[in-house]
């Protein structure tokens, strides 16, 4: 019989492994589980698998990153991944197709894990993977709930290279769980366990522009089949992943560039942050003076430009009718090593030590995004994730002892 002790308040947030591997979509086993709270034994009917706790481990933070597809979020998990230490890889000894990515302190899920039909079955339907009947909402929610909860499930795996679905994969509560994929703010239950959310809104000029330079040269499409895929795409865009970006804490706009005027070339970007006002454990980033309207050409003696030049501001703006900072980088840089400059006007980065920002830019400087507002903005945000995560952290010991003693 499966059997989880639980002896204090404080142990019902310990990091739970799965022991025998069956079954439910979990990771639970067909069997009864008895609970132990204050010596007192209950007994609760439950499809769980027999899973081992250890006290004392915080819950699970869990960050949402959501975008259309070739919008760059493998490029910001792989910086956010960076800022904590530890080199992202696939779970090792499993399905070489898997999308999971695990490092020291965080694991990445993709949410195309959830999608209900494969790519047959989607054309059968007549649906796109935006669609919401394509997806499994319920098995996300229970299994990122479990994750947080410090319990491991067994996670499906959607293999992009067949188009189908393969067996799942076992997946152990971390430090950090990162859900990245079309869908990490559409169902209100999953959204209610996001500790930050981020949102990478990119318009469609420079969408199709990404989307062709990745489907092109990495998988070999032709441009009619990019141009047709983003059509049929489209009106669920707009109507399901799009009005997401109005729950997110961060949104990261990437925009053709003002500096050229009629530019239709696509390779200088404007580039905003977006960032709501009031979030726990969040301090937007300003430049100069918070709270100000500020617009700022750093271009001369201190910073390299070529043509067109580079133009920052920020100030408060509203954005869904909420209050929100924004801080906007329009054009490009030369030379990343004089990045320190532009940083050393910047407040509430949340770095470590100064030119922090800087030398995680020269540190993928090969990134896509590098030498712009993208790169930029996103090592930002990574930092302040770290930094959320820290005050999460400590906030919860500090209010462990507490709650003990009230059990």
């Amino acid at each position: 019989m499966a059997i989880c002790t639980v002896y204090t308040t404080n142990s019902l947030h310990s990091t739970c492994f799965v022991s025998t591997p069956t079954n439910n979509h979990l990771g639970f086993c067909q069997r009864q589980i008895f609970f132990y709270s204050s010596g007192k034994k209950t007994r609760k009917n439950s499809n769980y698998n027999e899973i081992s706790c250890s006290a004392g481990e915080a819950k699970t933070v869990v960050i949402g990153l959501a975008a259309d597809s070739g919008c760059g979020k493998s490029t910001f998990m792989r910086r956010l991944t960076s800022v904590f230490g530890g080199a992202a890889e696939p779970p090792k000894g499993g399905n070489p197709d898997s999308n999971t990515l695990i490092s020291d302190t965080t694991t990445v899920i993709c949410l195309d894990d959830y999608h209900s039909l494969d790519r047959t079955g989607r054309k059968e339907k007549g649906v796109t993977a935006l669609d919401p009947r394509a997806n499994d909402f319920d098995l996300m929610y229970e299994q990122v709930k479990a994750l947080k909860d410090g319990i491991a499930v067994e996670k499906p795996i959607y293999n992009h290279v067949s188009g189908l679905l393969d067996p799942p994969e076992l997946i152990k509560p971390p430090k950090i769980l990162v859900i990245e994929g079309l869908h990490p703010m559409f169902d209100p239950r999953v959204r209610e366990l996001l500790d930050f959310s981020i949102y990478l809104d990119i318009s469609n000029e420079v969408k199709f522009a990404w989307k062709i330079q990745r489907d092109m040269a990495e998988r070999g499409h032709s441009l009619e089949s990019i141009k047709a895929s983003i059509e049929a795409r489209k009106p669920d865009f707009d109507a399901y992943i799009d009005p997401q970006k109005q729950y997110a804490d961060a949104v990261i706009e990437v925009l053709p560039t003002q500096l050229i005027p009629d530019d239709n070339e696509g390779k200088i970007l404007r580039v905003r942050l977006v960032m709501k006002e009031g979030v726990k454990y969040f301090s937007p980033v300003y430049l100069f003076d918070e709270g100000s309207s500020i617009s700022w050409i750093p271009c001369g003696r201190k910073l390299t430009c070529s043509y067109p030049g580079i133009k920052f501001f920020y100030g408060p703006e509203s954005y869904f009718s909420q209050e929100v900072s924004v801080l906007e980088m329009d054009g490009q840089f030369d030379r990343l090593d004089e990045l320190i400059y532009v940083e050393s006007h910047l407040s509430n980065l949340s770095t470590k030590f100064y030119g922090e920002v800087t030398q995680q830019m020269l540190k993928h400087a090969d990134f896509p995004g590098s030498s712009n507002g993208t790169g930029f903005f996103q090592t930002i945000v990574g930092l302040k994730i770290r930094d959320l995560y820290e005050q999460i952290v400590a906030d919860r010991k500090a209010t462990a002892p507490l709650q003990a003693t009230k059990a």
